[in-house]
C-alpha cells in the first residue's frame, strides 16, 4: 500500500494482499515478484500462500476517502499492484468480499481494478449489469494475441471507465476496433528491470495515433530502461539494434524518462477532467 503513489497513473495504490501467478508474456520479468522476493515474501506461484493484512491496513483508504472529500476532489486508488483481484483462488474470497464493501465505503476514491485475467470478472465480481461509479476496470494487453483474447470480455462489462494498460507493450497492437465506444484510456510503456526487453518506439506512436484518431484519452508512463537515443550523448550506453534499424540504448529507467516525441502523454479519462 502506498498513500500517494510513485505510479504517474495514480494517487495511491492499495493490496488487499500479496501473490499470484504469471499467466501470460507480460508477467515474465514481474517487478512484484521481484520486489517480493526481495523483501522475503514468498507469494508467488499456484501453491504459495497469499500475504494478507491487518485491519490497520484495511482502514487507509477510509482515511483517503475522508481526505478527497474535505478537498473536493476525487483520488484514484490502483488496486492491486502486488497481486490480481481477480485471481480464482477460494483463499482469496473473504478479502474479495471485504474489498468490494470497502469499495462502497468510499464513494470519493475511484478504484482502478487491473486484471490479465478479465475473462473471470464476471464470475468474481458481485456487481452484475450495473457497477459501482467508482469503479474503473482495466485489462494488460502487452501484445496483438492477448488484445484479441481480452478486451471482448472487457468491452462485455459495463464498467464506468474501460481502460487498458499496454506495459510491457511488446509488440505493435492494433485497437481500433475497441476505441471507438469500449475504451476510455489507453496506458502504455516499456520495460524496466536488469532484464528488460526494449519496446519499439514505433508502437507507441502507432497506438498514439490510434487513441487520437478516436479521441481517447492516452497515457505514455515511460520508455523502461531502453530508450531511443534522441540526440543526446550515448558513449557508454549498452546498444541494441531493432528489426527496422531503430538503435535503441540501455539508459535505465530513470534517465530514459517518459517523453514520446518531446511530449509528456499524461491522458485521463474525460469522465474526470471534464
Amino acid at each position: 500500500m502506498a498513500k500517494n503513489s510513485r505510479i504517474e497513473w495514480t494517487t495511491h495504490t492499495f493490496n488487499p494482499w500479496w501473490g499470484c501467478v504469471k499467466v501470460s508474456p507480460a508477467c515474465k520479468h514481474c517487478y512484484a515478484e521481484s520486489w517480493s522476493k526481495r523483501v522475503g515474501s514468498k507469494v508467488w506461484g499456484i501453491g504459495a500462500e497469499r500475504r494478507f493484512f491487518s485491519d490497520k491496513h484495511w482502514s487507509e483508504p477510509l482515511k483517503w476517502d475522508a481526505e478527497a472529500k474535505e478537498q473536493n476532489e476525487r483520488a484514484r486508488v490502483f488496486c492491486a499492484s502486488m497481486g490480481d483481484v481477480f485471481e480464482d483462488r477460494r483463499d482469496l474470497d473473504e478479502s474479495r468480499e471485504r474489498l468490494w464493501s470497502l469499495i462502497q465505503s468510499t464513494p470519493n476514491l475511484d478504484w482502478l481494478l487491473l486484471t490479465k485475467r478479465i475473462e473471470l470478472v464476471k464470475e468474481l465480481a458481485p456487481w452484475k449489469d450495473e457497477w459501482p461509479e467508482n469503479v474503473w476496470l482495466g485489462t494488460t494487453v502487452e501484445d496483438q494475441k492477448r488484445a484479441n483474447e481480452r478486451l471482448p470480455h472487457l468491452q462485455s462489462i459495463p464498467a464506468k471507465v474501460r481502460f487498458i494498460s499496454a506495459e510491457p507493450l511488446l509488440g505493435p497492437i492494433s485497437i481500433d476496433r475497441w476505441l471507438d465506444d469500449s475504451l476510455d484510456w489507453v496506458i502504455t510503456g516499456g520495460e524496466s528491470g536488469p532484464k528488460a526487453r526494449p519496446s519499439n518506439p514505433a508502437w507507441f506512436r502507432d497506438l498514439m495515433n490510434q487513441c487520437m484518431a478516436y479521441d481517447v484519452a492516452f497515457h505514455f508512463k515511460q520508455w523502461g530502461d531502453w530508450a531511443p537515443g534522441q540526440g543526446i550523448a550515448l558513449a557508454k550506453a549498452r546498444q541494441m539494434v531493432l528489426e527496422d534499424g531503430t538503435t535503441m540504448h540501455r539508459l535505465g529507467k530513470k534517465h530514459a524518462g517518459r517523453e514520446l516525441d518531446g511530449e509528456t502523454w499524461n491522458g485521463l479519462p474525460k469522465v474526470i477532467t471534464a
